[in-house]
This record gives structure tokens, sequence and C-alpha cells, in this order.
């Protein structure tokens, strides 16, 4: 396998964005290099979980701070998790610049718009902002969100532990924080602010569920089309061990599962118009089949196929949805 260390350098690199010179440009990328599609995913889930905690069939609903209360919190915690946020996708781009210039190579530091430490200032900076709010907050389930939110993203991105060389590590840092602390931890930081108790109910129990498996499998179908930069600076991935073709199908499976298991236990849910969550969860399973066999592996499909970046974009489309259903399902309840 080729080192990173005999990488030839890039001869195409753009020149890098001053933020008071280029400001519209360097916004740009700055909207790049924050991933905007996990920018789009921390946003609903944050809200999401609030007005989960606040439907009509929550307990002591009655008694709920202002609204000015419960919109404060709702934007303590929402630019805390958007500065973690950045943090965790940044610190990955600074570390895989070369790895990039294969795989992504449209990404600000990768293309040159950013330099390696431009790229590393806003990553401390937007990981100091994430944890001095959530020491603001004074709230012990917010401090640990963010908290545990940073270390398993620096572990994911960060030598020498760098646990996305290896395929389990990988998906179970992006399932962990996606599935279990993100919506375990908002929602307890919101049921506590709203004077609901520190108790987990079995609708948040679903949710976080269904999280995990579907996070899993966008861990899966991330690493698809990245195989010549992987091979090439040796980070294994279930697509470098098992073939594109398998692990395709594996996660097409794995979604299936996750849609299933929800659509079989929404009539045992309390607080869910389970009507309603089973004919949206079976009109989800069914797009995503109906699009997966038009999607073409290879990187210039032919006419009438789907590329695998737009096939890719609807599977996060779909995870963004589940945000809008599962709060609406509990509000319809109500």
């Amino acid at each position: 396998m080729v080192k990173s260390s005999v990488s030839a350098p890039p001869t195409d690199l753009k020149q890098p964005l001053h933020p008071l010179k280029n400001p519209v440009a360097w916004l740009r990328a700055f909207w790049q290099f924050s991933r905007p599609h996990t920018i789009v995913g921390t946003s609903l889930s944050t809200l999401a979980l609030l007005l989960i905690a606040i439907a009509p069939s929550s307990s002591a609903s009655s008694s709920f701070p202002s609204t000015a209360a419960i919109i404060t919190s709702w934007l303590l915690a929402w630019i805390a998790c958007l500065g973690g946020n950045v943090y965790i996708v940044g610190l990955n781009q600074v570390e895989d610049i070369a790895i990039d210039r294969i795989n992504k190579p449209h990404l600000p530091i990768a293309s040159g718009e950013f330099t390696k430490r431009h790229a590393q200032k806003l990553v401390g900076l937007t990981g100091a902002i994430a944890i001095a709010l959530a020491l603001i907050s004074q709230n012990i389930y917010l401090m640990l969100t963010i908290g545990l939110s940073l270390v398993i993203g620096t572990c994911y991105s960060l030598p020498p532990i760098r646990l996305k060389r290896f395929p389990f590590w990988a998906s179970f840092c992006i399932l962990v924080v996606r599935g279990a602390i993100v919506n375990l931890g908002l929602y307890l930081y919101f049921a506590t602010q709203l004077g609901l108790g520190a108790t987990v109910p079995a609708r948040v129990w679903a949710l976080t569920l269904f999280v995990l498996v579907f996070s899993f499998a966008i861990a899966i179908f991330k690493d698809i089309p990245d195989l010549e930069g992987d091979r090439q600076f040796n980070i294994s991935t279930y697509t470098l061990q098992l073939g594109q073709k398998k692990v395709f199908n594996l996660a097409r499976w794995v979604l299936t599962a996750c849609y299933g298991g929800l659509i079989v236990a929404a009539p045992f849910l309390p607080g869910i118009n389970a009507l309603f969550l089973i004919t949206a969860q079976s009109i989800g399973i069914l797009s995503f089949w109906w699009l997966s066999r038009r999607v073409d592996l290879d990187p210039t499909p032919v006419q009438k196929d789907i590329s695998y970046p737009a096939f890719y974009q609807f599977i996060w489309k779909l995870f963004f949805v589940e945000y809008l259903i599962f709060p609406l399902a509990c509000w319809l309840a109500g």
C-alpha cells in the first residue's frame, strides 16, 4: 500500500481565503468546512428533542417555564452542539488533508482555501465555544453531551488513537455520538430544564435505538465511494475488506431492519400516534428501496442511473425527516 509520506504534493491548490478580504467566499468555504449535512442533522435533532419534551402528552406540561426560558435553553444547547459539530468534522479534515485531496478535493483545506493553521484555529475556537456554553448552562446533561461528544470525536480523528482506522471503532464512534449521546443527553437536558425530571420515556428510547442503527448504516454508506484514498493511506474500512457491492447491500438491510423495528414497535409506544408513525416509516423505507435499486456505484453513472453522492445525500435527508416525523407523532398523540 502507498504511504502518505510518498504522496505527491498537489499543484492546483486555490489561494487561501481571508475572512476580512474575502468575506463572502470565506463564509462559503466555512459552510463547506462545517459539513452542511451534519449541521442540518444537529440542528434538527436539537429542535426535535425539545419538541418531544414539550409535547402535550408529557407529564407536568402545565408547569413548564416561560416561552422565553424554553427558547433560551434551546438556543444555548443548539449553539453549543453546533460548536461541537464543527470541532469534530473540522478536526477530521485537519488530520485527513492528504486523504481528502483524493476522496474529497472540494473541501476547504484539501482545495487550499483554508490553510491547515487557519483550520486548526477554527477547530480550537468552536470547541472552546461548545465547552463554554455547556458550562454556562450549569446542566450536567448538556455538559456530558458536549464533553463526551468532543472526547469521542477527538479519539476518532487524532493520532495516535485515531479510531477511524478501524471499521468497528469508526462506526462505533459515529453511532454512539449521533445515536445515544445526542438523543439521550439532549432530552435529559431539556427535561430537567422544563422540570420533567431525569427520566427517559419509551418513545425517546425508541428514537434513540432507531438513530443508533441508522447511524451505523450511515457510517457504512459513508466509506463506499472513498475506496482509493482509504486504500492509499491505510484506513481500513468495511468497503476495503468486503468490496463496495457487498457493503452496499449490507447497509441496505441494516437500514431496512431499522425501519422495520420501529414499525413493529410503534403500536406499543405510549405518547405516540402509531398510525402516523407506521405510515411515515413505510413511505421512508419504500422510497429508500426504490432509489437504492437505481443507484450506480460507478463514479460516472450511465444515463438514468443515480450517482452515489446524490444517493448518499438522500440517505441523510431520510435521517433529517425522522427528526420531523417523531416529534409530530408525539404531538398528534396528544
